[in-house]
């Protein structure tokens, strides 16, 4: 009876062993996969404050609930199912699909670099003034953008982990859907609503506390100028990583070769700090091609615009109609 005791009591060691390492493993693919999706992260986290701009304080934290829970139902109910299937049966779809995921980030990217110095700069910026569309319309619009966004972190992140089995890949990819969707919109709520922490100190405390809160009531508008800076040079970095490392993946290795070849060149020339050189080095290319990539993508996407515009009823050329205003979103 004891000797059966014990080898009950051995086989659950056995298996609480190898439970914990599961455990391990999905925690580190997790992670692994969640630190390579950090670009399209940073671009998430960007735009989604953009989105509740201009409506009262006590709806902020509803909407961005409202995207998170949308978010969620994009990775997990739509995105997860079709690239898992893809990862199992036709996973040589997969470089393909994310090379097209990193030239639309390329697009994003150039797109904004373009809105920022182009000559229809002043036109988005009076653009960026007007009212805000119903709270719904607004919310419908987050979740369509974040499908897309997504859709890329969880390419990327089943990239990182092809190699696993079937059931720790979606075990994988079910916890950075949940990780990256509380990260990014925990940290989305915290940036919104930091200017009302920082006004409430400000009229309800005296001496550094209040100090403190007139700073963040000054300093949140040039924090959220960095994350949207930092977003675009995101964007334009990992579309052209994904770009880069796709075409290597495919057969086309000589641009890569020719980074990685100066990549190591600055590696060695700067010693101890050659690490960053290197990073430095890999991460200026992949930007430069992210920005030639996207410049071509919103070079294309302007000139089928302006045909449009001339070829429609009394539009112009700039996409605007006859009255002067852009035709309503649909």
């Amino acid at each position: 009876m004891s000797a059966g005791l014990a080898a009950l009591l051995d086989d659950i060691s056995v298996l609480a062993r190898a439970a914990a390492a599961s455990v391990d493993d999905v925690a580190a693919g997790a992670g692994r996969a969640s630190v390579k999706a950090a670009g399209v992260i940073v671009d998430d986290a960007a735009v989604t404050p953009r989105y509740v701009q201009g409506f009262s304080p006590d709806r902020e934290l509803p909407m961005i609930r409202r995207i998170a829970i949308g978010s969620i139902r994009n990775k997990i109910l739509f995105i997860l199912p079709v690239v898992l299937l893809l990862s199992e049966f036709l996973d040589w779809l997969l470089t393909p699909i994310l090379m097209i995921g990193g030239a639309y980030l390329c697009f994003e990217g150039a797109e904004k670099l373009w809105e920022a110095v182009g000559p229809d700069r002043h036109h988005a910026a009076e653009a960026a003034d007007r009212e805000p569309a119903d709270e719904d319309t607004l919310v419908k619009g987050a979740v369509r953008t974040d499908f897309i966004l997504s859709a890329e972190i969880m390419v990327i992140s089943l990239n990182e982990v092809t190699d696993e089995a079937f059931v720790a890949r979606a075990l994988i990819l079910v916890v950075v859907a949940f990780l990256i969707t509380a990260v990014v919109y925990g940290g989305v709520a915290l940036i919104v609503k930091m200017d009302d922490v920082g006004l409430r100190l400000a009229r309800t405390s005296q001496g550094a506390v209040a100090a403190l809160g007139r700073g963040l009531v000054r300093g949140m508008p040039i924090v959220m100028q960095v994350l949207s800076t930092v977003g675009i040079a995101a964007m334009l970095w990992v579309g052209g990583h994904i770009l880069l490392v796709g075409l290597k993946d495919l057969g086309a290795t000589w641009l890569y070769d020719q980074v990685h070849h100066v990549e190591e060149d600055v590696h060695e020339a700067l010693g101890a700090f050659g690490g960053v050189g290197g990073w430095l080095t890999n991460t200026t290319a992949s930007a430069i091609l992210g920005v030639i990539v996207g410049g071509i993508i919103v070079a294309i996407m302007h000139r089928v615009h302006a045909h449009r515009g001339h070829g429609g009823h009394g539009g112009h050329g700039d996409g605007t109609d006859d009255a002067g205003e852009a035709p309503a979103a649909t």
